[in-house]
């Protein structure tokens, strides 16, 4: 099974949170409310660097995500 690139997150014990959850590498959960990431893999000292050179689209693209998914919604 193939799962899909974002997945939207909620929790009633979290009202104002908005998380997506990225399921390809490197996996990681971000709550949109005040972009903290949550890593779902660990990481070598060497990746981290790299990692910071792509999270910015990254977390762009979890938000477009976020945003086409609420434009659905509510149409």
């Amino acid at each position: 099974m193939q799962l899909p690139k974002f997945l939207l997150g909620d929790n009633t014990d979290y009202p104002n949170g908005i998380y997506i959850i990225h399921t390809e590498y490197p996996r990681f959960i971000v709550n949109l409310e005040d972009d903290e990431v949550e890593w779902l893999e660990e990481f070598a000292k060497e990746d981290e660097t790299e990692l910071a050179n792509v999270m910015e689209e990254l977390i762009s693209s979890a938000n477009a995500f976020y945003d086409r998914e609420v434009s659905r919604y509510e149409e």
